[in-house]
């Protein structure tokens, strides 16, 4: 489906600093974070609250309440008569969000959608799974950030080993894997120059604690300095493997939004007045068992023939990149260049905290394209179950 009436106004797409888990977000309910995230994007933009007549909401780790989802989230905002629903959908949660909310938007069931997606991977919950008939009454249990990490129940292995199968079906090798890191690394600090001008464009600062501990969080915790020599030296995490702990991502904290509107509404509502970002087509995939980092290829492409372009029509990319070895594959698989994708920055080097992770990246696409004076932009990110979802943006 190719969307004709579905737009992000200039401005309007925002992401909090992303902290390293058990760092400063690592107490604050993600929900809440997420209404101070927002309250800072409408302070920092002017917006009204009353434009609003529909909210997507995603996140993917249990918080307390977070079973009233996106009606708790807006009645916080004093957003009292507005409601929609909670998405989940693990890394791909962003796009599914964006998704709903353009749908609705297309289909004129709401005319200004506010998304946001928040997430904290810090001192997830425990849960307990009573079963009376068990062994002494006893029952079952779950982490859901770490046990999830470390198995998915279909495929029968752990995310880190998914990317292993791929590097060794494709022999992408630990050289190659460094590259990229090495190359990520570097592309995030040109978004650190001039005292973070380019983050300055989408990103907004929240405060966190009290009294004496009140802190504001405006720039990213946990960043690692990546060096072509300590990359080298870094073993594989699996027995004979390819993947160190410098060419992958770590679980993280943070939100981020978007403004879907239609065009009319757009322009209206547009930082300067005319600049619009439009929401032009979205692809899905799933592939084979245990190859979770191909997914993204079949994904892009569905969302690029949905659009009616072809790859060589886009000027920027993003992706969800867990592990460097992601883009390998994809750079490969669609005939574009390391150094296209991933310019200022990417959830590599800054961290993943699942559902919002795709609207930060989102968010820098089209601060990129704006840069560039338009264009198309696409963002593709992999999912738990072997899947990913893609989106195809275009700046006018």
């Amino acid at each position: 489906m190719k969307f004709d009436n579905v737009y992000i106004p200039y401005g309007a797409a925002f992401s909090t600093p992303f902290c390293k888990w058990q760092t400063s977000f690592q107490s604050v309910n993600s929900l809440h974070l997420a209404r101070d995230a927002a309250e800072a994007f409408f302070a920092s933009r002017g917006l009204q609250k009353a434009v609003f007549d529909g909210l997507v909401l995603g996140v993917t780790v249990p918080q307390k309440h977070s079973f009233y989802g996106a009606p708790w989230l807006a009645g916080m905002l004093g957003m009292d008569s507005v409601t929609g629903p909670t998405v989940s959908q693990a890394c791909a949660t962003s796009v599914r969000a964006l998704l709903t909310a353009a749908t609705e938007t297309q289909l004129g069931q709401s005319r200004c959608e506010l998304v946001v997606a928040t997430d904290r991977t810090s001192n997830g919950p425990h849960v307990y799974y009573p079963d009376p008939a068990g062994p002494g009454g006893t029952g079952d249990s779950e982490n859901p950030v770490f046990d999830n990490f470390s198995h998915d129940p279909h495929a029968k292995c752990a995310m880190l080993t998914t990317a292993e199968n791929v590097a060794k079906e494709c022999g992408i090798t630990k050289e190659e894997q460094d590259d990229v890191a090495l190359l990520r690394y570097e592309q995030y600090m040109k978004s650190l120059d001039d005292d973070r001008a380019f983050q300055r464009r989408y990103m907004v600062s929240v405060g966190v604690g009290s009294g004496r501990r009140a802190k504001t969080i405006d720039r990213d915790e946990g960043v690692f300095a990546s060096t072509k020599e300590g990359l080298a030296a870094l073993r594989p995490v699996a027995k004979d493997g390819t993947v160190t702990f410098g060419a992958q991502t770590f679980p993280a904290d943070g939100c981020a939004g978007a403004v879907v509107t239609t065009k009319d509404r757009a322009i209206e509502l547009s930082k300067d007045g005319r600049t619009t970002t439009q929401v032009v087509s979205f692809g899905s995939a799933r592939v084979g068992k245990a190859t979770m980092p191909k997914a993204t290829v079949p994904a892009a492409k569905a969302a690029l023939s949905n659009a009616g372009i072809g790859i060589a029509d886009v000027f920027a990319i993003k992706t969800h990149n867990p592990f460097a070895l992601n883009d390998v594959y994809f750079s490969r698989e669609m005939g574009v260049a390391l150094d296209r994708m991933n310019n200022f920055g990417c959830p590599l080097v800054y961290g993943h905290p699942q559902a919002p992770t795709g609207l930060r990246a989102i968010a820098e696409l089209i601060e990129e394209l704006v840069l560039h004076g338009g264009g198309y932009g696409l963002f593709t990110g992999c999912a738990a179950g072997d899947t990913a979802m893609a989106v195809i943006l275009k700046v006018n």
